[in-house]
């Protein structure tokens, strides 16, 4: 190596030596002052966010119970709590786990007839009527101040217990004529008892107007006319007026239940109800044969595209992309019909 290149190099590690000292230092500063933070942080000792630490007392359960027991849940969803769960769900776990943790200190207290009215009040909401009256009846054995509200409890979740309850379809003696007679009496038995726990929940809902109650019963009504307009809907091939009687009875369901919070999801069974009915017409009569008529199958196409739309231009309806999705695949299904007979 020359003279010239040797100073050169000495030069560069002059100048190099001082600027690397000064990445070291800054390094370094920069490292204590991550640990001081650290220390900072233990030393205060922070307690966690209380809302994610577990149930310390009954009065923090009963309280956001309480919160919700007024709520209608026949027009809106259930709350949910932080973790995304059902309040009401929620608050029987916690019951349920605050129970068993503190069970002899408990039953010892001035919370015993409490513990079991709240879980009587969760139980209702989440559809558990025989429970709900049993652990009501628990609650009312303690003569407490609760005893009359429980024993009240206690008869309307009876009284909702026997409305919704399903019982095989009776059949009278005899032989049918046919099988097609056997179909008959058999769905119009679920029918008829379909029917009887409706005037049931109607003369219940007249007793509890007023009351929290009034939203129970109103599901349990919205719940019964579903059942019966699915019943319908499914052995609607069955039967020569099988799809008349079906398309009235969700026409029905989402006339009487336009408040409720499924009334979108009962408007899309009935557009789809549509949507199936111009399918199956499109299959019976193919739009070259001749038994096809143009003006039938467009009053269906038209009736399901207009409910469809119903509940697409609804903004910040949870429905809203579904309805555009099945408009979307039936008016795909509708471009594949002839054109000249799709316009008469």
């Amino acid at each position: 190596m020359s003279e010239l290149a040797r100073a050169r190099a000495r030069e560069l590690r002059r100048v190099a030596r001082p600027a690397f000292a000064r990445f070291i230092l800054a390094g370094s500063a920069l490292a204590l002052a991550l640990s001081a933070a650290s220390d900072s942080a233990l030393a205060k000792n922070e307690e966690p966010n209380p809302r994610y630490q577990p149930t310390q007392s009954l009065l923090e359960i009963n309280a956001v119970l309480r919160r919700h027991i007024p709520d209608d849940t026949y027009r809106f969803a259930p709350a949910r709590d932080f973790t995304g769960r059902n309040v009401y769900r929620s608050a029987l776990l916690r019951l349920e786990n605050l129970e068993q943790a503190h069970e002899a200190a408990l039953r010892a207290g001035t919370w015993a007839e409490v513990l079991p009215f709240a879980k009587a009040r969760a139980l209702e909401r989440l559809r558990a009527y025989e429970v709900a009256a049993a652990t009501y009846r628990k609650a009312a054995a303690f003569q407490g101040e609760l005893a009359q509200e429980a024993q009240r409890s206690a008869a309307v979740c009876d009284a909702l217990a026997k409305a919704t309850q399903r019982g095989a379809p009776t059949r009278e003696s005899g032989e049918l004529a046919s099988a097609s007679d056997a179909l008959t009496a058999a769905r119009e038995a679920l029918i008829a008892e379909i029917g009887a726990r409706r005037t049931l929940l109607e003369e219940l809902l007249e007793k509890v107007a007023g009351t929290h109650y009034a939203a129970v019963v109103r599901e349990e009504l919205e719940r019964n006319d579903r059942e019966r307009a699915r019943l319908l809907v499914s052995s609607r091939r069955l039967f020569s007026d099988g799809s008349v009687r079906a398309l009235a009875a969700l026409q029905r369901l989402a006339l009487e239940h336009k408040e409720s919070k499924n009334a979108n999801a009962h408007v899309l069974e009935l557009a789809d109800l549509y949507a199936a009915l111009a399918r199956e017409y499109v299959e019976e009569f193919p739009p070259e044969s001749p038994g096809f008529q143009p003006d039938h199958f467009e009053e269906l196409v038209n009736s399901a595209a207009r409910l469809y739309e119903t509940v697409s231009n609804q903004d910040g309806a949870p429905e809203k992309l579904e309805a555009a999705r099945r408009l979307e695949a039936f008016l795909a299904f509708t471009l594949k019909v002839d054109r000249d007979r799709f316009t008469p």
